[in-house]
């Protein structure tokens, strides 16, 4: 089946900014403790539902997914741009990498202990999210943690331009948690936590933390 467009030119713009994306964002944590410190409790939830392998569902170059393995967490990646999976090997050549789309992610039912899409579901218009987040319930187990990171707001725009001045073609969806938050209740998500990081005056991230709900035990 041939991709849609939006998720076509979203894979053609990443493929052209990999290397520079890569070399803008790969120390950027180190200067975000409170992403870190959300990572952390994302890392904590994932042990505290049983442990196991953790997706990184649009993962890029792979820096959010190699920091899950350097907090004690079995993680691997999962990303729609091929050259941003090239990158992401070629830097943390011990961990996994494929390529994939959350719009058809191949994974196994129940596979997975923990997932985050971190900023990656900013690209996935509305209309698109519901079938991504029945994506994600399925791949998880039950308890498992789900962490999403995306932009505040209520508009899209259409950015041409990014990560070194090259060109681009993907839009951006900002949201209200409060919308985000009911896609998940609506996909079987219990919504946990949800926390704002006002980056600066003119920019704020959710973050919004659910589990799949655990199955009611067989009555006798």
């Amino acid at each position: 089946m041939t991709a849609p467009g939006w998720l076509a030119d979203t894979r053609t713009s990443y493929d052209t900014v990999a290397e520079s994306y890569t070399d803008l964002l790969r120390d950027a944590l180190a200067n975000e403790p409170f992403q870190r410190g959300i990572l952390l409790l994302f890392a904590e939830l994932t042990r505290a539902a049983g442990d196991g392998p953790v997706a990184d569902v649009g993962c890029g170059p792979g820096r959010i997914t190699g920091h899950l393995h350097s907090i004690g967490l079995d993680a691997f990646g999962v990303d729609l741009s091929p050259s941003m999976i090239d990158i992401a090997r070629r830097d943390h050549p011990h961990l996994r990498f494929e390529v994939g789309s959350m719009t058809d992610l191949d994974l196994a039912d129940r596979s997975v202990a923990g997932l985050v899409a971190w900023f990656s579901l900013i690209h996935i218009p509305d209309d698109e999210v519901p079938a991504v987040l029945a994506h994600f319930h399925r791949v998880l187990r039950p308890g498992g943690p789900l962490l999403l990171g995306f932009h505040v707001g209520d508009e899209s725009t259409l950015k041409t331009e990014g990560y070194g001045g090259h060109p681009m073609r993907v839009h951006v969806h900002r949201r209200p948690p409060g919308r985000v938050a009911t896609w998940l209740r609506d996909a079987g998500f219990t919504v946990d936590a949800e926390l704002l990081h006002h980056a600066d005056e003119y920019r704020t991230g959710a973050f919004l933390f659910a589990h799949r709900r655990p199955e009611p035990t067989p009555q006798p």
